[in-house]
Order: C-alpha cells, then structure tokens, then sequence
C-alpha cells in the first residue's frame, strides 16, 4: 500500500472529517490508492492525525456512501473496484450547483431548466 501522507488543519473552516474523505477521495481518484488496497484502521489514522476516533469513522462512512471503499470484519476498509473518481465529481459538481441555486432562490423547475439547457447545449 501506498504510504498515506493525510494532514488536518483543525483551525480551518473545513471540518476534520471531510478534510480526510477529500485527502482520502483525491488519492484513489488519483490512483495513488488502488483497487483492493487496505486503508489504516480507524484508530490507527486517528492516532496518527491526532484526531478522534470518530472523525476517523465518519470520512470513511463518506467513502463508503460515495462507493469509494468497502469495509469488511476481517478485511478492514479497501479501495472498492471500479472508476467511481468521475462519479464522485459529477456529484460534487451537481451539490454546489443545487447550493448555488438555492442560494440564489431558484426554484427547483428553473434549476432543473438550466441543467437541462446545458445538457442540450453540450449535446448539441
């Protein structure tokens, strides 16, 4: 496996547990984590991050619901097969879009209107 080079600004505005998934997510998007390879247990990577436990569990529970990883008893938390990297940043790109559409008070049709245009334009 791939040494893990994770860091966490506990000042920053960014909580610890997503600051871990993205380190997390970037490095198997990136491929410096593949398919099958075995993530540090979670007490482990809290220990070294001088984190709780806790923090630990919920990025990989992140990971895990962005299909990501897959945990198992016995064989801990792995990369999951598959290209989910383009998934996840479809994903990521689609939730700051419905934040920005909210925040500018679009309704949910005119949202939906806009993202329909920019298929037909990218289609097109």
């Amino acid at each position: 496996m791939t040494e893990l080079v994770i860091t966490v600004d506990v000042s920053a505005a960014e909580p610890p547990y997503e600051q871990v998934r993205a380190q997390l997510a970037g490095l198997i998007g990136a491929g410096a984590l593949a398919e099958g390879d075995r993530l540090p247990t979670v007490r482990a990577l809290a220990a070294d991050l001088g984190i709780a436990v806790n923090t630990v569990a919920r990025a990989y529970k992140e990971l895990e619901a962005e299909g990501l990883v897959t945990t198992g008893r016995r064989a801990g938390t792995v990369v999951a097969p598959g290209g989910h990297a383009t998934d996840t940043a479809l994903h990521r790109s689609a939730a700051a879009y419905a934040t920005s559409a909210a925040r500018a008070g679009l309704s949910d049709s005119a949202a939906i209107d806009l993202v329909r245009a920019a298929l037909r334009e990218a289609r097109a």
